[in-house]
């Protein structure tokens, strides 16, 4: 039996993907100071990447986990495994295990400084 001709491999990390969905729904919904933090060179890092955003409300922070909710699920067909901070909508924490999506009101995000306790991740900063 002929073998059949071999495809072209195209190496797309699949973290990577769910980024690109992630940034879009926070784009979508005008999310602030959007960073993604690539841990994949981290030693130790539980997950590949995380993407960080700011909203100037408890309202816009929820719609803007809910749009990445969306993006995510249409673009890529994943499902969220965790979320918490729901309820009390400062910072709302998205688990999709290789990328960790964490929504906060810009006061939270300045107190709790993750990006100054990951600075060995490569950074890229989203423009508004």
């Amino acid at each position: 039996m002929p073998k059949s001709p071999k495809k072209a491999a195209i190496n797309v990390d699949s973290s990577e993907v769910l980024v690109q969905c992630v940034v879009k729904g926070m784009q979508e919904k005008k999310a602030q100071e959007i960073v993604v933090m690539d841990l994949r060179g981290v030693h130790n890092a539980f997950t590949d990447f995380f993407v960080i955003c700011s909203g100037s409300s408890d309202t816009q922070i929820e719609a803007i986990a809910d749009s990445v909710d969306k993006e995510v699920w249409e673009q890529a067909r994943v499902h969220v495994h965790a979320m918490e901070g729901r309820a009390n909508r400062e910072w709302i924490l998205m688990d999709y295990y290789e990328v960790i999506v964490h929504v906060f009101l810009k006061d939270k995000r300045a107190f709790f400084k993750l990006e100054e306790l990951w600075g060995d991740a490569k950074f890229t900063n989203i423009p508004d």
